[in-house]
């Protein structure tokens, strides 16, 4: 053992810990996992002592040692987050997927506000191609911890492997402008920055099917990478919404003062918002484009209004009007509720 090396006499559980984790970010794991053996000596039931052995056998690439040391420490600490974190990661690089993505809900469950649990199962999750749920963690990451490079690392990550490149790429670029030095991630040592290094190796094995570029220095900052639910469809409802509110109110006094063009013109004007309202979709990105249940409802509620305007075209009786003004007003509201 080094001469700066705690005494017999000195020597705690904790020492070693600390001296382990000193050893381990120089990159020496296999002296590391020796101070963390003396630790364990003293103290088999340190649970410190097992979680950090976890992260030294992760960042070593030893999965099958990581997952006894992190099965270790949550027979001590049930319910540790790093624990079970580390216990997912190492189930997800021996291939047992089914396992992990069990333990990555856990974490879920068990951190539904903290961003380092929601990241860190999100990341398991996308090794087990559990898409919907992945990009639901790694969104809810990037809300909870906006300046977070490694939020919006994983969001980039996950988005990759669903195929939405262009998310990714916004994402991995707003972490860059958060922390430059992630470029250089997948070769840093250590279990300090080892979240950093999977992450950045996982996303290289991901950019094999689309490049991502380095944002230089120099240029203006890139948009947030992350937009909420309610900011992708807040144009299309207002649209939809302000469409049939004008149109049913314009027909319907048009009709009062016995103009009997009423109809011709609420069929010209239901087509049109029709048609801009399948352009505003089609703008959408793919997978969940309209942000969940309330997104959708509020889009099926704005799209009713034109097609209630077209029905009084055909059949002149004011009740598809009323209804027209009802459903923009229900889409509106629905609008309010998710932001």
């Amino acid at each position: 053992m080094p001469s700066d090396a705690p005494s017999d006499r000195d020597a705690t559980p904790d020492s070693y810990v600390q001296r382990a984790a000193l050893l381990a970010d120089l990159g020496r794991y296999d002296e590391a996992a020796g101070e963390l053996a003396d630790a364990l000596a003293l103290d088999p039931h340190h649970s410190g002592a097992h979680s950090t052995l976890a992260s030294v056998h992760l960042a070593a690439e030893r999965p099958a040692e990581a997952l006894q040391a992190a099965e270790a420490a949550l027979a001590t600490a049930p319910g540790d987050l790093p624990a079970l974190v580390s216990r997912a990661m190492a189930l997800s690089d021996l291939r047992r997927f089914t396992e992990a993505a069990a333990v990555a809900e856990e974490v879920l469950r068990l951190g539904p506000t903290d961003p380092f649990a929601q990241r860190s199962a999100a990341a398991v999750l996308a090794d087990s191609r559990n898409g919907q749920t992945a990009i639901d963690a790694a969104w809810r990451a990037a809300q909870l911890a906006p300046r977070d490079p490694l939020a919006h690392l994983v969001l980039a990550l996950v988005a990759g492997r669903l195929g939405r490149f262009e998310l990714a790429e916004r994402a991995y670029h707003e972490a860059l402008r958060l922390d430059p030095t992630l470029a250089a991630a997948a070769d840093e040592p250590g279990i300090v920055r080892l979240d950093r290094r999977r992450y950045a190796q996982a996303l290289e094995r991901v950019s094999e099917a689309a490049v991502f570029a380095p944002v230089p220095t120099f240029q203006p900052a890139p948009e947030p990478a992350v937009k909420r639910p309610v900011e992708r469809v807040r144009p299309l409802v207002l649209f939809g919404a302000t469409h049939s509110l004008v149109t049913a109110i314009l027909v319907a006094f048009v009709a009062a003062a016995g103009g009997a063009g009423s109809q011709l013109l609420a069929g010209v004007l239901a087509g049109v918002g029709l048609l801009a309202l399948g352009v505003l979709v089609g703008r959408l990105p793919r997978g969940d484009r309209f942000g969940g249940r309330s997104g959708r409802l509020a889009t099926l509620s704005v799209a009713a209004g034109p097609c209630l305007v077209m029905l009084y075209a055909f059949v002149g009786t004011p009740w598809p009007l009323v209804l027209a003004i009802v459903s923009a007003i229900a889409g509106l509201t629905l609008l309010t509720r998710m932001g």
